[in-house]
C-alpha cells in the first residue's frame, strides 16, 4: 500500500539549492546505490538514513547533485528495479519521512537530489498485473501490459521470437484462474517485470501522476530507466533472429528507440516546467549512436542522456579523441549538454576494465593489473573531468576502488547470475558496499555486516584511509572537481580545441586550459602548457618541456 507523509517538501525554490541557470549543464552528479552506500539500522543493507548520514562526504567531494537508485517498494527481483509501488518506500530502505528527512538536508548543503524512475515495467506484485492474473482473460486491466495469446496449435509457442535482455524468451504463459494454460505476457528484463503498455492512456496518465508526488516532494529531477524501451513497435514484430543480445546498440529494435518514445517525454517536460528550482530529466537510453541519443535532448524533452559510447571506450587516445568528437557534435545541434561518465551499477568499475587487455567489454571477471588499472583510472576521471558538459560519478571510484571479481557463486545475488544465457551476471563486483573506515565488521558500512562480502584489505581504500593523504584518489577527485567548479575554462561549454601531441597523447584546449592524457605505457616528452594545475601522477616540468608519465592526465592552467 501506498505510504503518507503528512507533511511533504513543498518543492518550492526556497527549498532548492544554487538557484543557477542551467545547473545541469556542467553538473558533476554522484550516484549512489543505496543498498552499498551505508547502512544506518545495522542490518546489514543500506539505507536511506544511511545515505543522510553520509551526505557531508558528498558536501566534501563538491559534487552537485546526488542520484539515487531505487528505493521503492519492491519485491527485489532486480534490486528494486521491479516496482510494485511506486509512491512507498521499501521497507529495507525505510519510509516516506526518511526519503523527505534526506532530500531536505541534501537541499540543506546545497546538494540537489535526483531520483531513478523505472517506466518501463512494474514488478509482477504491482496491484495492477496482480489484479490482470488474477481476473483472468478480458480484464481490463490486462490492456495496461502486452498480454497475448500464443502460438501453436495449443497457444503453447510465444507470441513472437523476442529474446529477454536477461536472457530466454521475452514472454512468460500465465496460468487462468480455472487452472488452465493462458496468455503470455511480455517482459523485456525478468519475468517479474512486466512490460507496461504505453499505448493505454491509464498508463500515462499514472506516470504523469508519479512525476508530481515525487516532484511535490522536492526532488530536483528523474533518471529515466530504460528511457528507449517503453514504445515497442506495432504489432510486436518478430524480429527474424536468434542473435538478438548481440544485436543491441547496433540496430534500431522494435522493442527499443521508438519514435512514440519521444511524445511521452515532450508530455513530461511540460510537468518539468511547471515547477521551480529547474528540474531535470537523464536519459538512460541505449541507442545504436549518439546522434539518435541527442533525439531525447532536444529542447522540450529530457535534459541530460548518458553517454554509454564513452563509457564503453578503450583506454586508447584515437578511439577517445572520436567518441569525444562525435559526442560533442551530437549534443549540439540540440543544445543539450554532453554527458560523460565511467562507471556505474551495471558495469565492471573503471579501476578494473583498464587493469584488463582492451576489446573485453564492459563486464569483465578477472582482476588485471590493479596498479596498471588504478593509474588509468585515475587519469581517466581528470580527462572525464575536464571535458565540457556534465560529469557522472559512481559511489567509490572517487576511492579508486576495484570490481571484486572473486565473490563466490553463493554470495552473488545478481538476477542474470542465474539464468544461462543474456547478460554476464556479474554485476555484483560493482555493488560491493563500500568502505568508509579502515577497521569494523563492515569497514564503516554499518554496524552488522554487510550484504555483500567486503574484500580483506577494503579498509585500506575507505574514506578514512585516504581523506588528507596527499596523492591518494580520494583527494584528487576532491581537488579536480574544486578546480572544475573554479576555473573559468572548465565546466559547461560544447567545444574542445584538439592540439599536437605525440603519438599517443591526446592534448585539447578550453579558454586558459589544457588538457594533456598520455595513454601510452611509456613516458613521453611534451611542450610544458603552463602552470600544473592538478595531474593524475607526478609530472616533471624542465623549463619549456615536460615528461608526461605513463596513463596520467595533467591539467595546466594558461
Amino acid at each position: 500500500m501506498t505510504q503518507h507523509l503528512a507533511a511533504p517538501s513543498t518543492g518550492t525554490s526556497d527549498d532548492a539549492p544554487g538557484h543557477r541557470t542551467g545547473w545541469w549543464q556542467d553538473a558533476v552528479i554522484y550516484q549512489v546505490y543505496p543498498r552499498s552506500f551505508a547502512d544506518g539500522n545495522g542490518d546489514g543493507m543500506g539505507d536511506l538514513p544511511g545515505v543522510t548520514a553520509r551526505l557531508p562526504h558528498l558536501k566534501d567531494l563538491g559534487v552537485d547533485a546526488v542520484w539515487l537508485s531505487p528505493f521503492y517498494a519492491s519485491p527485489q527481483a532486480d534490486a528494486g528495479y521491479d516496482v510494485s509501488d511506486y509512491r512507498a518506500i521499501d521497507p529495507m530502505f525505510g519510509n516516506l519521512l526518511d526519503a523527505d528527512a534526506l532530500i531536505r538536508e541534501a537541499h540543506a548543503l546545497d546538494l540537489r537530489v535526483i531520483v531513478d524512475l523505472v517506466p518501463n515495467h512494474s514488478s509482477d506484485q504491482h496491484e495492477w498485473f496482480k489484479r490482470a492474473l488474477a481476473e483472468g482473460p478480458g480484464s481490463a486491466l490486462r490492456e495496461r501490459y502486452h498480454f497475448r495469446p500464443g502460438k501453436g496449435a495449443n497457444g503453447e509457442l510465444p507470441p513472437n521470437d523476442w529474446d529477454s535482455i536477461f536472457g530466454g524468451p521475452a514472454w512468460t504463459r500465465t496460468t487462468n484462474p480455472d487452472g488452465t494454460p493462458g496468455d503470455w505476457y511480455l517482459h523485456l528484463f525478468a519475468p517479474e517485470q512486466p512490460d507496461f503498455n504505453w499505448e493505454h492512456p491509464a498508463v500515462a496518465d499514472e506516470f504523469r501522476s508519479i512525476l508530481r508526488f515525487w516532484l511535490d516532494m522536492g526532488v530536483d529531477g528523474f533518471r529515466v530507466d530504460v528511457a528507449q524501451g517503453l514504445v515497442k513497435a506495432e504489432g510486436l514484430p518478430d524480429i527474424g533472429t536468434h542473435d538478438q543480445l548481440k544485436l543491441l546498440g547496433n540496430d534500431v529494435m522494435p522493442f527499443f528507440d521508438q519514435e512514440g518514445v519521444h511524445a511521452i517525454y515532450r508530455s513530461w517536460r511540460t510537468i518539468l516546467d511547471e515547477y521551480p528550482g529547474e528540474r531535470i530529466a537523464v536519459a538512460e537510453a541505449w541507442t545504436p549512436t549518439v546522434e539518435r541519443t541527442a533525439n531525447y535532448v532536444r529542447p522540450d524533452e529530457m535534459h541530460q542522456a548518458f553517454n554509454f559510447q564513452y563509457l564503453s571506450t578503450a583506454w586508447d587516445a584515437d578511439e577517445l579523441r572520436k567518441v569525444i568528437d562525435t559526442s560533442l557534435e551530437a549534443m549540439r545541434p540540440v543544445g543539450a549538454p554532453t554527458t560523460w561518465v565511467l562507471s556505474n551499477h551495471d558495469v565492471t568499475r573503471h579501476a578494473t576494465r583498464y587493469a584488463n587487455p582492451a576489446g573485453l567489454g564492459t563486464q569483465i571477471r578477472t582482476p588485471g593489473d590493479r596498479e596498471l588499472g588504478l593509474r588509468r583510472a585515475r587519469a581517466a576521471s581528470l580527462l572525464m573531468l575536464a571535458l565540457p558538459g556534465s560529469a557522472y560519478v559512481y559511489q567509490g571510484e572517487e576511492l579508486g576502488l576495484p570490481d571484486v571479481t572473486d565473490l563466490p557463486d553463493e554470495a552473488r545475488q545478481d538476477p542474470s547470475f542465474f539464468r544461462a544465457e543474456g547478460q554476464d551476471g556479474f554485476r555484483d563486483g560493482c555493488r560491493v558496499p563500500i568502505p568508509w573506515t579502515r577497521e569494523g565488521t563492515s569497514y564503516g558500512f554499518g554496524d552488522g555486516g554487510s550484504w555483500l562480502p567486503q574484500p580483506a584489505g577494503w579498509g585500506e581504500l575507505s574514506v578514512e584511509a585516504q581523506t588528507g593523504v596527499e596523492g591518494s584518489t580520494l583527494e584528487l577527485y576532491r581537488a579536480a572537481i574544486s578546480a572544475r567548479r573554479e576555473h573559468p575554462g572548465l565546466g559547461a561549454g560544447t567545444d574542445v580545441e584538439w592540439l599536437e601531441g605525440p603519438e599517443g597523447v591526446l592534448v585539447f584546449a578550453r579558454p586558459g586550459f589544457v588538457c594533456t592524457v598520455n595513454t601510452t605505457g611509456a613516458p613521453a616528452r611534451i611542450a610544458a602548457r603552463g602552470r600544473v594545475l592538478l595531474a593524475s601522477s607526478p609530472v616533471t616540468v624542465d623549463g619549456a618541456e615536460a615528461e608526461l608519465p605513463a596513463d596520467t592526465t595533467v591539467w595546466w592552467t594558461v
